[in-house]
Parts: C-alpha cells; structure tokens; sequence
C-alpha cells in the first residue's frame, strides 16, 4: 500500500461524534510518549498531521485521519500517564474502552511499545485485555534507531516470551522507527492484508 492522501478529519471526545461513514479503521494507542504522532506522522508521510509534543499525555480526544479517501487511521489517547487526575484518567478510560469495544467500524489495534525498555505491565494488561475482548490487534515496537538491531531483536524476544507465559498464539509484531522510515512499508502492507481481507468476507 502507498498512502497518496491523508488529512484530519475530526477530533470527537465520545464514540457518538465519531464519523458515521462507515469506512474501516484502525486505532494507533500506546503509552504515553511512546511516538504515536511522529510514527502517525512517518507511516502517512505527513509532517505534521499529527501534533507531536514533548509533553507526554497531549491526545485526550479519539482524533480520526482519512487515508486515501478509504479508511480512517485513528489516534487515540495514551494509557498509563501518572501525572493525570483521577477524573481525567476516569474519562479517558471510559473513552477507549467505549471506543475499542463499541466502534463496529473498526478494523485493528496498533499498540506502540518503546522498544527501549522491557516489557511494561501496563502494556501486557492492556494487550491481555484486548485478548479477553476477542479485539484483532498487533504491536508496533518504536524508535528502534536507538538500539543496535541485536538489542532491539532481543527486547522484542523479551516481551514475546513474556506473552507467550499467557499467549497461545502471539500476535503479528513489526520493527519501526520514525526517524528512519524502518517498518513502514511493512505496516501499510499488513493494513492493506486486513482491508482486503475484511472486503472478501463482506463480498465486496
């Protein structure tokens, strides 16, 4: 897949805002200050279409892009961010949840780890929830340029192994920096699998 065309469209603080188009979609969500918008950024090949921050905890809405007038890619707010309030951590929360569960349109999860540090719990609580939820998802490791390629391949064995404690089947897993475009095509690519995957099961 090659991305032609990418713009935002809207950002919704509640999953009835959310478009009504009924294109497929695919959520981007990790820890804060994980490189959600510079990989948004990179994979769309868009300076800029998402507001990156050196303030960790920036995305409080479920902000939606169209790509190539066909689906949406779906950037939403950051889990595990301890500066929060308790009633901001409480909406935010019930905003992802509502929308993971809830959002028939959509297609897949990415889930972004930092590839620099081992496996998080609260990374492996959210990927086993999404589990529990039967939700399609795959990890997206990030900023694999600051690592030699043997570290990186061996933090990544690190939380596969500590998935596998719990996991009979690991899910897909891909490599990327930002800086570097390492993973982008392979990305796009699994993007473009499940679209034409879902089209055959839909008949279309």
């Amino acid at each position: 897949m090659e991305i032609l065309q990418s713009e935002y469209t809207k950002s919704s603080e509640r999953l009835s805002q959310c478009p009504t188009d009924s294109r497929l979609e695919f959520a981007f969500i990790g820890r804060s200050n994980v490189g959600k918008s510079s990989l948004i950024n990179m994979l769309c090949n868009h300076k800029g279409l998402a507001k990156t921050s050196s303030t960790p905890g920036k995305t409080l809405m479920i902000n939606h892009f169209i790509i190539n007038r066909d689906w949406y890619l779906v950037d939403l707010p950051g889990y595990g961010f301890a500066k929060r309030s308790k009633t901001m951590k409480q909406k935010i929360e019930r905003m992802i949840s509502s929308y993971i569960l809830q959002r028939r349109e959509l297609a897949s999860v990415f889930v972004l780890i930092d590839i620099r540090h081992e496996p998080q719990a609260v990374d492996i609580e959210f990927i086993d929830w999404l589990g529990r939820s039967c939700i399609p998802f795959s990890l997206v490791f990030t900023k694999a340029d600051k690592l030699s390629a043997a570290k990186a391949q061996a933090n990544v064995r690190l939380y596969m192994e500590k998935l596998e404690e719990s996991w009979e089947v690991l899910p897909p897993y891909f490599i990327t920096s930002s800086n570097d475009k390492r993973g982008r095509q392979e990305v796009l690519d699994y993007i473009e699998e499940v679209i034409d995957e879902i089209k055959k099961l839909d008949g279309k």
